[in-house]
Order: structure tokens, then sequence, then C-alpha cells
């Protein structure tokens, strides 16, 4: 009888950990994903300033100046676009945790409801065993 007792302590703590246990899984996901995106990010940032560095560094006369300004406005707008789309990426990521964390929330939500219902369900019989005894 003991060995029930743990057995059902046993689950019923498994059981209340386990949304918990999904939460934290589902963060730790989603902070890697957001953190390799941006080390990735970082790094194409860092290459197009090393390139751009060493464009400078090869400018001899006034032709390779202007062209060096031009290739610095192509390269502006090349960046722009980047950060733009890294910003999207990033409020698409999220969107899909924040969208991941609402359904992990409502199934939480919802077990705990049918634990209770299933207990006050238990819970009655219960009752109404012991008022009909009282009563005799």
């Amino acid at each position: 009888m003991q060995d029930n007792m743990m057995d059902a302590f046993n689950a019923q703590t498994k059981q209340m950990f386990e949304p918990m246990r999904k939460i934290n899984s589902l963060m730790l996901n989603n902070m890697e994903k957001m953190t390799q995106y941006q080390l990735e990010a970082m790094k194409r940032y860092s290459q197009m300033g090393t390139e751009r560095i060493r464009s400078a560094t090869e400018i001899q006369d006034a032709e390779s100046l202007r062209d060096f300004g031009t290739k610095q406005a192509e390269m502006m707008n090349e960046l722009s676009q980047q950060m733009q789309e890294d910003a999207r990426v990033m409020s698409e990521m999220s969107l899909q945790f924040k969208s991941e964390m609402e359904k992990m929330f409502s199934e939480a939500g919802q077990q705990m409801s049918d634990q209770a219902k299933a207990t006050a369900k238990g819970e009655q019989p219960a009752k109404a065993s012991s008022h009909s005894s009282r009563k005799s």
C-alpha cells in the first residue's frame, strides 16, 4: 500500500512539473536560436566592415577614391537591407515563440482544469456516501 502511495505521489509530482519542464525547454530552444542568429548576423556585419576597411587601404588616387565612395554607398544600401531582413527574421522568431508559449500555457491550463474536474468528480461520491452514512 505504501508503494502505491509513493507511486501515486511520484506520478502527481511528475505531472505537476511537466508543464514547467516544457516551458523551460521551449525558452532554452528559443534562446539558442536567437543567439545563433545574432552571432551569424554579427559575423556578416563584421565581414562587411572588414571588407570596407580593406577597400579603403587600397585607395591610391582620386579615381580609386571615387570608386570607393560609390561602393561605400552600395554597401550602406546593402547593410540597410540586411538589417531590415535581420529585424524581420528576429520578429518572426519572437512571434513564433510567443505563439508556442501561448499554446503551452493553454494546454497547461486545460490540463489543470481537467485534473480539477477529475478530482472533484472523485470527491463527490465520497462526500455523498459520508452524508448518507451520517443520516443512518
